[in-house]
């Protein structure tokens, strides 16, 4: 088991080059503030003019403070260490930690892992994301995310003293992606006329809000399962996103009672999806018409209601699943005739409704929770044309289901004054 206490040595000692075995080496006292000490040893130097270079080195090494405790710890032990004491506490979602898991014990550990920490030089890495590109650009991107993220932790705690990531690129045939640059493909996406149509069949069924939420706030799934009554301000008719529900990371089914292991409240997606946002006319509406059934619900299940203040939730109380809207969503699209897009692109829909109003992609970015995004729209090779095309037509409808036009100038004023901070843990890493 890996200790980084270990590295935090406050004294030293080396001593004299010694015969070991059939070679030369030497030992290395390591002295801790409360009197521990731990012994290394150096050996296998065919000469003893060898060793004392070596030991020379060492001793250069404790100085100046890069010397390497685990100095050989082999890369697979080193990789496993840090998903499970670094990785699982910066993850914000039990999704990118199982993303990056299997990026390194699929991709990372078959390539390297039998090296040692110390012995994994650039050629190695270049190699890696050679290989890894042949087999696919997304896996040799993300294995490029995880090596510099992993490596630059390993150099700040002393489990190498140089990191072989750094100035190593993908392959030149890889395009560089722009960074955190989002394209929506609005075939992809609905029509104003579709979404009219859906939000009207899909006022009856248990997941008019989720759809609400969705096309018309962009919202995020698991963002939506987590609003609360007590995150609308109903005098300045705003909601604050402030938690999602899901799994955290690290978090043991067993741990919890029966079907809520899925339903723990945990940190939003980005820092950027902290914020309060405007609530349009139309869901307002509806949000206190919900209301009156929450209430009703509470009054006639009695002590079995779960009072939890969940916007989103069953007649119980409970809070939605993360797959609950599926055959629902599903089944209102099939019924009404309407093009079978997955429901995180009502999300995109929503996004391309404000971009058809002239907002600025930017403040639309912040205005969806992301960290910094630039947004571009792909319509047939043409990226120009979402902007211009109907906008007569959306005029109306926006209108009606956003705030009135000063509130909404003010907003969008105040998005374009934020400065928005790109540099994300998990999504910053070059």
């Amino acid at each position: 088991m890996l200790d980084l206490a270990l590295q935090n040595y406050t004294d030293w000692h080396v001593k004299p080059v010694m015969k070991i075995r059939n070679g030369y080496g030497y030992r290395i006292i390591l002295k801790y503030p409360d009197g521990m000490e731990k012994s290394q040893q150096k050996a296998g130097f065919p000469t003893k003019r060898e060793a004392g270079k070596a030991r020379e080195k060492t001793i250069a090494e404790l100085y100046n403070g890069s010397y390497i405790v685990y100095a050989n710890i082999l890369a697979s032990d080193y990789m496993e260490y840090w998903l499970e004491h670094d990785l699982r506490e910066r993850a914000k979602s039990e999704e990118t930690f199982y993303t990056y898991s299997e990026i390194v014990k699929n991709h990372i550990i078959p390539v390297i892992g039998n090296k040692r920490m110390a012995d994994v030089n650039a050629g190695d890495v270049q190699k890696l994301f050679n290989a890894k590109a042949e087999y696919s650009v997304s896996v040799a991107r993300l294995v490029k995310t995880v090596m510099n993220i992993s490596f630059r932790y390993a150099a700040d705690y002393r489990f190498i003293s140089v990191n072989p990531t750094k100035g190593i690129s993908l392959p030149k045939r890889i395009r560089k992606k722009a960074y955190h640059q989002k394209t929506i493909d609005t075939r992809k996406t609905l029509t104003l006329d579709q979404v009219m149509v859906l939000l009207e069949a899909s006022r009856d069924s248990p997941i008019h809000m989720q759809e609400l939420f969705n096309v018309l706030m962009g919202l995020r799934r698991s963002e939506i399962n987590g609003l609360k009554y007590s995150d609308i301000d109903y005098i300045n008719r705003t909601v604050t996103v402030q938690r999602q529900l899901g799994k955290k990371p690290g978090s043991r089914k067993e741990d919890f009672a029966p079907k809520t292991f899925t339903k723990q409240e945990v940190r939003l997606k980005t820092d950027s999806s902290y914020q309060a946002l405007p609530i349009p006319d139309y869901v307002f509406e509806a949000v206190l018409e919900h209301r009156k059934w929450y209430e009703r619900m509470r009054s006639r299940r009695g002590k079995e209601f779960k009072d939890w203040d969940y916007i989103c939730c069953s007649s119980y109380g409970r809070p939605r699943s993360k797959s609950f809207h599926w055959k629902h969503y599903k089944k209102l699209l099939a019924d009404n005739g309407i093009p079978d897009i997955r429901w995180h692109d009502l999300r995109s829909t929503f996004c391309t409704m404000l971009l058809k109003k002239e907002f600025n992609p930017q403040a639309v970015s912040k205005l969806m929770g992301h960290a910094g995004e630039i947004i571009t729209m792909d319509v047939y090779g043409d990226k120009q044309e979402i902007i211009a095309d109907c906008v007569s037509e959306i005029a109306g409808f926006m209108e009606d289901v956003l705030p009135d036009q000063e509130a909404e100038d003010k907003f969008r004023e105040e998005l374009l004054e934020i400065v928005v901070d790109t540099r994300e843990y998990l999504g910053a890493a070059s």
